[in-house]
């Protein structure tokens, strides 16, 4: 026989969707094995009852047998070896469809009593366990919500007696689904042996009947019969064996599970907290709106996947995305009526995800998780290794952190150690670079701009000028509206490129070797003294006569320069996937200024566009 589907005992405790799913499974098997089985049964009854309809009842059985592989079973279904062995029966069954006499009493004993065992007693047995799970998982999910209700200024005896409900039910609901998982389980076997076992003495009856010498009844068959009445007690066997270690199992994991039934923190001597994890699943309860000012809290089984988190309730098949955990924040935070909840903020601020754990291990092993995964840590080929390196990162996640201030004034202490810290990423300064003033360059106090805001007074002033001189009407939104399509020899170089925005400052050596650079060692240092980690992604659209900055979202032209303004670009000495240029903006010679946009690839790891785009736009510009 092949080897049997089971229902993994280790993850009763746990009760995951996956599990549920998996056990939904087996009862849809068993709802099967069941409605097939009262078939059967009806068919063998037919030939106890009345043995003028033998022949009639001995056809419906063999037409049955035929039917097995018809049967749509959720497991067992391409058991190639049961479903032979039935073909085998409903043979030899048809060829005695002819026989209209069966001794009634062998009958009885050989036919009817397995199948009506099986029957009353197994498949009953299963509904009973059935109930009774079904009861012991709604008080756990009583008992658990009651104990979650519980506020902060708790009364001691209240708490007490929630932390026992929620032990006992919990405790209680373990154990039956671990007992329900074993009978049906054993189902596996026993409906194996329900249906051969009373096919098997139905023979042995109608060989007893014809004093085995029948015509229809050879050599062959009773060979045929005695290798599945071996193979009956090998199942036989091996459902025993399996069913004392079942047994041993389930003892063993009550003992050992005994302290994990109660919602308190552990002992964190014997259960540090882990933050070094880079994936974690379990369930917590999520905070959603449900009017102006009032709230709703719903339990769902949450899990990380890569670089999301999402969620997932016990009767779904698959989980749905919660939130982007990709440059995300997370932190621990108060709430007036739930103990143990933090905070997700996406990388955007758009979206804010309130959760609450269990306990405060718990609570502060999902910081750690989420503050991971917001790193990218687990991209990384030994993710544990790297994490266990942030892990004072994690720990700030769930305690106040300094002030801006503070933080400011430290830093303004040692400038040096910042300084060095951001020379480390860009390149080492040139001969030219040292022999030249800094303040040459870029002039001192000179505001950085870290966001895209679109120049709108300007552009429409310019459009309105155009339109006023072209004697026709302009747009009020800073669009065109009515250009006249490109010329197609004007389309040639048409490339578009995903870029994040670092920043933008006025320089004053537009044409220097090192503007760039210089500009590239400001922004970055500006960027982590002030804690700016927000980056405003763009598509970077470059043509034969002009750049666009366009938003990814609303397709709205943020920024557009003539590509004749471009005094010069260059990428990153080490870093190729930063890069920028300086535009020289029109007016006199007074009026004029040059303006450096820095910006990184938005690609991990592909340095070809930067380049591709430097060598593009230095063609276009020359052009």
């Amino acid at each position: 026989m092949p080897g049997i589907e089971k229902l993994p005992l280790e993850e009763a405790l746990e009760d995951s969707p996956q599990t549920r799913s998996l056990l939904g499974v087996f009862e849809e098997d068993t709802a099967a094995i069941s409605n097939y089985c009262t078939q059967l049964y009806q068919a063998m009854q037919r030939i106890y009852d009345a043995q003028n309809e033998l022949s009639a009842a001995t056809h419906l059985t063999s037409r049955l047998l035929k039917e097995y592989d018809k049967q749509r079973f959720p497991l067992g279904g391409d058991d190639e070896v049961m479903s032979s062995t039935l073909q085998q029966f409903a043979k030899v069954i048809d060829e005695l469809s002819s026989c209209h006499a069966v001794l009634s009493t062998q009958l009885a004993d050989a036919m009817m009593f397995p199948i009506t065992q099986f029957k009353e007693r197994d498949l009953k047995e299963l509904l009973t366990l059935k109930e009774v799970f079904q009861i012991s998982s709604d008080d756990h999910d009583t008992a658990i919500n009651r104990y979650s209700r519980l506020s902060k200024r708790r009364d001691n005896d209240k708490v007490t007696k929630a932390v026992e409900d929620v032990y006992t039910s919990r405790k209680k609901q373990h154990q039956t689904m671990m007992h329900y998982f074993c009978s049906l389980n054993t189902l596996q076997y026993k409906k194996k042996t329900a249906l051969l076992e009373p096919l098997l003495g139905y023979m042995q009856a109608q060989i007893s009947f014809f004093k085995l010498g029948s015509e229809n009844l050879s050599q062959q068959w009773e060979d045929f019969l005695g290798t599945i009445g071996t193979s009956v007690q090998n199942v036989r066997r091996e459902m025993e064996e399996e069913v004392g270690q079942m047994q041993q199992t389930i003892q063993q994991m009550e003992r050992s599970c005994d302290p994990l039934y109660a919602p308190c923190d552990p002992d964190p001597a014997h259960s540090p907290v882990c933050r070094n994890l880079t994936r974690k699943q379990g369930y917590l309860y999520i905070r959603n709106k449900t009017g102006l000012v009032s709230s709703s809290w719903e339990r769902q089984y949450f899990f990380t996947q890569g670089g999301n988190l999402m969620q997932q309730g016990r009767a779904e098949v698959a989980g749905g995305l919660v939130t982007d955990l990709d440059n995300c924040s997370v932190m621990a935070v108060d709430s007036d009526d739930r103990r143990f909840c933090f905070q997700v903020t996406s990388f955007d601020g758009k979206k804010v995800v309130t959760l609450q754990a269990e306990s405060r291990r718990d609570c502060e092993e999902w910081i750690a998780t989420i503050n991971n995964i917001s790193k990218r840590i687990y991209l990384s080929e030994n993710a544990e290794e790297v994490a266990a390196r942030v892990n004072q990162t994690a720990l700030e996640a769930v305690t106040p952190s300094p002030s801006f201030q503070q933080r400011h004034e430290s830093m303004r202490k040692t400038p040096s150690a910042a300084t060095r810290s951001i020379s480390s990423v860009g390149s080492e300064p040139s001969p030219a670079l040292s022999a030249l003033s800094f303040d040459a360059l870029v002039a001192p106090e000179t505001p950085i701009q870290f966001d895209i805001i679109s120049p709108v007074s300007e552009e429409n002033s310019g459009q309105n000028k155009a339109a006023a001189q072209a004697g026709r009407r302009s747009n009020p939104f800073g669009e065109s509206g009515q250009d006249a399509p490109e010329d197609p020899e004007d389309s040639i170089l048409h490339q578009l490129f995903i870029v994040r925005f670092l920043g933008s400052m006025e320089v004053r050596a537009a044409e220097s070797a090192d503007v760039i650079s210089e500009t590239m060692r400001q922004i970055l240092a500006a960027r982590a003294i002030h804690n700016i980690f927000r980056m405003t992604e763009s598509h970077l659209l470059v043509t034969c006569d002009c750049l666009k900055l366009i938003d990814p979202q609303t397709q709205v032209t943020r920024l557009r320069f003539p590509l004749c303004s471009v005094v010069q670009s260059s990428s990153h000495q080490d870093n190729k996937r930063l890069f920028g240029f300086v535009l020289q903006t029109a007016g006199g010679r007074e009026d004029s200024r040059a303006v450096c946009y820095i910006f990184e690839s938005n690609n991990d790891g592909e340095k070809v566009e930067p380049a591709f785009f430097l060598d593009l736009l230095g063609r276009g510009a020359g052009v």
